[in-house]
């Protein structure tokens, strides 16, 4: 790459960044090369990459949150017949864009939140849903429209974790005088930030590893593997039937019943 290329290249990089997504967009040059995770996402691809079909030729890809693109551009690289990709932030959406045209693959951007899948009117063999669990508001209800909407075969999820990575084993039920096991560590739990958490005030919802595991399995998914220690590889299944309401213990008689 010539200089004057390069050094145009590089400005381009700069004026739609700042970028949380490294991107290698050849002759050396990538988006986010002093970036405090390192090489990421790379590094962490490196550590699943092998969990997902090598060839991905005729199937349908999904990537919510797609950020600047990394994932998307490796699905299709994997000879994905199709690959849409959303967003709710243009800037992240005009990254994935610029990497995508580099990099020479074709990829449907939208802008879309993940409250508004259903939008899409279709079902893709593979949704990616990475890194974004804990900027929502309400996390589980993301999930649920995934699993309702658009997950038909395999769901990659990823999250930070905080908090034990110890799975306690607990009982389907409880009564509701027992209380011991919400002090276990490995009780899922999901950490609430009021105002921003690593100066970041879209982090909202922080899952230890129980609860991250919990919550895909209440939404209908089934963890096939765990390749990485925020990365999970799920099917579709079922959604869990639970019941026809909560049942709370019965209310002391009043007066006039005992009368």
């Amino acid at each position: 790459m010539a200089d004057a290329d390069e050094a145009a290249l590089r400005r381009e990089i700069a004026a739609l960044g700042p970028w949380f997504h490294n991107i290698d967009l050849g002759g050396g040059v990538t988006t986010a090369p002093d970036h405090f995770l390192g090489d990421y996402p790379a590094v962490k691809w490196r550590r699943f990459a092998d969990a997902l079909p090598a060839d991905l030729t005729g199937r349908s890809v999904l990537d919510i949150g797609c950020n600047g693109g990394f994932y998307a551009i490796a699905m299709k690289r994997r000879g994905a017949a199709r690959v849409v990709a959303v967003d709710s932030d243009e800037r992240y959406l005009a990254q994935g864009r610029f990497a995508a045209a580099r990099a020479g693959v074709e990829i449907e951007f939208r802008r879309l939140s993940v409250y508004d899948v259903g939008a899409l009117g279709e079902r893709f063999d593979l949704v990616l849903f990475m890194g974004v669990l804990y900027h929502l508001r309400h996390p589980l209800l993301a999930l649920d429209l995934i699993r309702t909407h658009v997950a038909d075969g395999l769901l990659v999820f990823q999250s930070m974790q905080r908090g034990s990575r110890t799975v306690a084993a607990l009982a389907p039920d409880y009564d509701f005088w027992d209380m011991d096991q919400f002090e276990e560590p490995g009780y899922p739990r999901l950490h609430f930030v009021e105002h921003a958490y690593a100066g970041d005030p879209t982090n909202w919802w922080i899952p230890n590893r129980a609860a991250t595991e919990a919550m895909l399995r209440a939404s209908g998914f089934r963890i096939a593997a765990h390749p990485e220690a925020e990365v999970y590889v799920c099917e579709a299944a079922p959604l869990p039937y639970r019941g026809e309401g909560p049942v709370y213990p019965a209310a002391p008689a009043s007066p006039s019943e005992t009368a």
